[in-house]
């Protein structure tokens, strides 16, 4: 989709940083806009801050496949058409400890709308791009599961790893049926030396009712991003923070010049992406996967048990 001047999109998890940014990189394009999520208050105060007639926001619940056909149904009915859809809403859970200690409701959050978020958006959307002939599929993946899993996390690369095999099919099964609608995998990043401050890192943050663990930290999620800067300043080191405009403008590139893996190559992925492949190539242990880093929550205790062994 080389001309993007008066096209309409969707994008989900739209006021969070990232959809944020979308959103507004889409409107410099003279885009239509829509940006969808949770909650109403919050989406009211990014439109008003964007002060644009061509971008409204919608509230929906992605893991409600209605919810998510009725934002079809108002987009088409607010803007008359839609071109392309951004599948961005995630969560991070919060969970503790190990994978097999996790909470069963943590793993049901993050599958619902990690996964099955982005397959209800497709589900919905992509039956009126392709009857149109016309159109792209943006869906949000993370390096943390599509490169290589940091194993400390535990869900959160399981999931995005499902995103990754998801859209890799997408692309395929679009290619193979000959329509000019075509897909993209977005893997936030940057060129800029620096952390993304997205939503992730408030992990826990708006959980529904349904899906609480019934301990404290369902009241107090976690600050991800400001106890990693504890651990930084303590070992004597600064956090900084990339522009979030970068992914945005990686996510225009991808849709305009039919991109699929949407990412910044850094150095460090690659290396890392390269060990994953000696490791199958080679039948050897994953050893990649052993890394000690102060964004671990337990990045001190770890690093304890790596000296003991």
């Amino acid at each position: 989709m080389k001309d993007l001047q008066g096209k309409v999109a969707v994008v989900t998890g739209g006021s969070g940083g990232i959809g944020i940014e979308i959103g507004r990189a889409m409107l410099a394009k003279g885009m239509k806009v829509v940006l969808a999520d949770l909650s109403a208050e919050k989406l009211d105060a990014v439109t008003k801050d964007l002060a644009s007639p061509d971008v409204v926001g919608l509230p929906v619940d992605v893991t409600d496949f209605d919810a998510v056909c009725a934002l079809r149904d108002q987009t088409l009915d607010r803007f008359g058409a839609c071109h392309v859809i951004v599948n961005n809403a995630a969560v991070g859970a919060g969970a503790k400890g190990n994978v097999w200690e996790h909470h069963l409701n943590d793993w049901k959050w993050s599958l619902d709308v990690n996964v099955m978020g982005v397959i209800n958006g497709m589900n919905a959307f992509i039956p009126l791009l392709v009857e149109q002939d016309e159109g792209h599929v943006v869906n949000t993946s993370s390096g943390n599961g599509a490169y290589y899993p940091i194993a400390s996390s535990g869900i959160y690369p399981v999931t995005k790893s499902a995103v990754t095999t998801l859209t890799e099919c997408l692309w395929g099964q679009l290619r193979e049926r000959g329509s000019k609608v075509s897909a993209s995998l977005l893997l936030p990043s940057s060129p800029t030396p620096g952390v993304l401050a997205t939503g992730i890192w408030k992990a826990g943050a708006n959980r529904p009712d349904r899906y609480l663990r019934g301990d404290p930290d369902d009241a107090n999620p976690r600050d991800a991003l400001e106890d990693y800067k504890q651990r930084a300043a303590a070992a004597g080191q600064e956090v900084v923070e990339a522009p979030l405009s970068d992914v945005a403008d990686l996510c225009l590139r991808a849709i305009e010049e039919d991109l699929f893996w949407a990412t910044y190559e850094l150095e460090h992925q690659m290396q890392k992406l390269d060990e994953r492949y000696a490791s199958m190539r080679h039948l050897t242990p994953p050893d990649y996967l052993v890394e000690v880093n102060l964004m671990s929550a337990d990045a001190e205790e770890r690093e304890a048990q790596k000296g003991e062994r």
